[in-house]
């Protein structure tokens, strides 16, 4: 194919791509944009590139390191942006290998939003929760220029890769990090805003999770059988965490169904997002303090 145009690259690839049945999920959700994404990368081009591209005729070695990556992404069923090394998030880059989960949060549509209308006034501290590669913590710092935020996980794997994105965005004088299980290295911080991304997947669903997903830490993904053992113990102890009009959004995918069942009394704001993903809710600390006997 040493004559093939870019536009034939991607057509060839795609199906490709669509005849392994490859699943779509970390970043794109075609074949095509997959196939796009990872001719980018080879070709070193911006992901924004004018179509008027796909009549230009790439070197051998760029058509050959493009078809190796293809070939290792149907083979191997690694997620496009481990292949990279790059994934994208609120219009942003961020480091990204598999010491982390892949940037894909619908948190990041509240963000670009600044959190309306929840949010009565820009928070002065903020807190990522199970921050992984620290994207939601960063987007929120670059929205909310004044605020401080700590990122904070269990994985110190995690942590430097937050600490990378955190120096390729220069945000190291208004972002700090913390270790530890839940709230445990935090000590008496308080935040307005506690943003939480936590493993909520149940053992019904990884079981039958796609093979891409099996390149992600288990420990971000998964959490007991309902999975929901981290959001029981986040929301006991949210509200020593929050400051009086303290805010925690957190999501929960597929176990908000779980979620509800447990606490059918606890009032919990669904929200809803344009682009159809669900399972985050909002709850202030009042709310949370007043449900303190039936979350003990």
């Amino acid at each position: 194919m040493n004559n093939a145009t870019i536009g034939d690259l991607l057509h060839n690839a795609s199906q490709q791509l669509e005849a392994a049945e490859i699943f779509c999920g970390h970043g794109t959700d075609n074949v095509w944009d997959e196939a796009v994404y990872l001719l980018c990368f080879a070709l070193q081009l911006p992901v924004d590139v004018d179509r008027s591209v796909l009549e230009q005729t790439p070197s051998a070695q760029q058509q050959q390191h493009f078809m190796q990556l293809v070939a290792k992404r149907i083979v191997e069923r690694i997620p496009a942006p481990y292949l990279t090394g790059e994934a994208w998030f609120c219009g942003l880059p961020f480091n990204v290998d598999k010491r982390v989960i892949i940037p894909r949060s619908p948190i990041g549509q509240l963000i670009v939003e600044g959190f309306s209308p929840w949010l009565a006034e820009p928070p002065s501290t903020l807190l990522d929760l199970c921050c992984g590669s620290g994207c939601i913590g960063i987007a929120s710092a670059m929205a909310f220029d004044s605020a401080q935020v700590v990122l904070s996980d269990l994985s110190s794997d995690a942590l430097a890769v937050a600490q990378s994105n955190i120096e390729r965005h220069q945000l190291a004088e208004r972002i700090s990090l913390s270790q530890g299980d839940l709230f445990a290295g935090l000590q008496a911080q308080q935040f307005d805003l506690i943003l939480c991304n936590p493993p909520y997947v149940d053992a019904n669903d990884f079981a039958a999770m796609p093979a891409e997903f099996g390149h992600e830490p288990v420990m971000a993904l998964v959490s007991g059988d309902d999975g929901l053992d981290f959001t029981r113990r986040l929301l006991r102890e949210a509200p020593n965490y929050l400051t009086e009009r303290g805010l925690l959004i957190c999501e929960v995918g597929n176990s908000s169904v779980a979620l509800d069942a447990a606490f059918p009394n606890l009032p919990l704001t669904w929200l809803e997002f344009a682009e159809g993903d669900g399972g985050v809710f909002v709850i202030d600390r009042q709310q949370l303090l007043e449900q303190r006997d039936l979350l003990a």
